[in-house]
């Protein structure tokens, strides 16, 4: 590794207000990944390495680069260790659906339960997805997914918390009623119509993790889906989301359309 890059992830990290210390190390990864410290293909120090340089405990570390995995940000090799990927997660052009829409079905009641929602800075990861600096305000709106009873999803929802066009309005603070029941994307659509898209849900696969594992009632190196999904409005990035589906959840459909 280059002396560069080993000087900035020495550096100790500190969780902000309302941010866990796993977000502040996949934070200091990630920037040193966008910056060019790390190179696309370079293998990463070990766990023990990199905790002991951030004055971290392992497992922070571990979750991090959990988090890492999933974004498409790094790469795992068994019985190697963890690389730079080649190169990096791209915002696509597919149309996409809210969670409930996605997750629920006839005769089936699907409950949204929040469990935060609050402006925090954007992470490395969730920034070039909403169109802003790292470190800008953005809304996190984060919800476990209940169908018949049953936890089925783990559901983080992001969008630039500054000034925003939508439609033909003047920029404006983007002001989202809660009431518990819908998630963002929802949200968004019931109030100014379906103006935003295109988009992309990428699909992937990773452990739920200590965390979230309590949320899900799962155990945690049990395999979630990864589902990562992206929109655009005017062009621009507007709301990304992340959501991890437990196995419970059966068969998904994926909907597609033929174009001439």
């Amino acid at each position: 590794m280059h002396e560069d890059a080993a000087r900035f992830l020495s550096q100790p990290v500190e969780a902000q207000a309302g941010s866990p210390l796993r977000v502040a190390v996949y934070s200091r990864i990630a920037e040193a990944i966008r910056n060019n410290l790390l190179t696309p293909g370079s293998m990463l120090p070990t766990e023990t390495d990199l905790g002991t340089d951030m004055k971290v405990s392992r497992t922070v570390v571990r979750e991090a680069l959990m988090l890492l995995e999933e974004d498409g940000l790094i790469r795992a090799r068994r019985g190697v260790g963890r690389f730079v990927a080649d190169t990096l997660p791209r915002i696509g052009i597919e149309r996409i659906r809210p969670f409930e829409e996605v997750l629920g079905g006839p005769g089936q009641h699907l409950e949204i339960k929040r469990i935060q929602r609050e402006r925090q800075p954007a992470s490395e990861f969730v920034a070039p997805g909403v169109g802003v600096e790292p470190g800008a305000d953005c809304w996190l709106w984060e919800s476990v997914l209940i169908r018949n009873g049953e936890a089925i999803a783990h559901l983080q929802e992001n969008i630039a918390a500054g000034p925003l066009r939508v439609g033909k309005a003047a920029p404006a603070p983007l002001e989202i009623d809660d009431d518990g029941g819908t998630t963002l994307l929802a949200a968004l659509t019931s109030r100014f119509g379906r103006v935003m898209g295109p988009g992309e849900c990428q699909i992937g696969l990773s452990q739920v993790g200590p965390s979230r594992a309590k949320l899900l009632d799962l155990r945690a190196p049990d395999p979630v889906l990864v589902l990562t999904q992206y929109v655009r409005h005017a062009n621009r990035p507007f709301y990304l989301a992340k959501c991890l589906v437990a196995a419970r959840a059966g068969h998904l459909s994926v909907m597609q359309s033929l174009q001439s």
